[in-house]
């Protein structure tokens, strides 16, 4: 079994990515949050983020839900329900939480609103933790966060 390192690349959080989304997750509540105005780049439909965009947003916050609880998870499946367009140029805040826990697999929630709180997509999935955290010295609180 490999443990995934972080080198700062990673698409949605890397702040080593020029590219990237460069997405902040801080602690709230049972899980994490973060907030980001996607820009024209990221969008599908005209001022509408792209469907693949929106799925890697709520991925990136269930990695970090797991990061925030110690696991260095990688995605082992995902569900996404896409229930209102997510705005290009507007605020939205992505949360995550682990739901459960059995052994190495976690239950992770997700979820993406808008500035007056409608819930944008929300979702599930199932993480395999590889490993604490602690366990490579590569990450950096402030630097970078879990990745998958």
């Amino acid at each position: 079994m490999s443990i995934p390192v972080d080198d700062g690349y990673c698409f949605a959080c890397g702040p080593e990515n020029p590219i990237g989304l460069r997405l902040q997750f801080e602690p709230a509540g049972d899980g994490v949050r973060a907030e980001t105005t996607l820009a024209a780049e990221f969008q599908g439909w005209k001022s509408v983020a792209h469907g693949g965009i929106v799925m890697s947003l709520m991925d990136e916050a269930m990695a970090h839900a797991a990061g925030a609880a110690g696991h260095r998870g990688v995605t082992a499946s995902i569900n996404v329900r896409f229930r209102k367009p997510v705005p290009i140029g507007a605020p939205i805040t992505i949360t995550g939480h682990i739901a459960w826990q059995r052994r190495n697999v976690l239950g992770l929630e997700a979820q993406l609103s808008d500035a007056s709180g409608m819930v944008l997509a929300d979702g599930e999935g199932k993480f395999v933790s590889r490993g604490s955290l602690d366990a490579v010295d590569d990450y950096r609180i402030g630097r970078s966060r879990p990745t998958e």
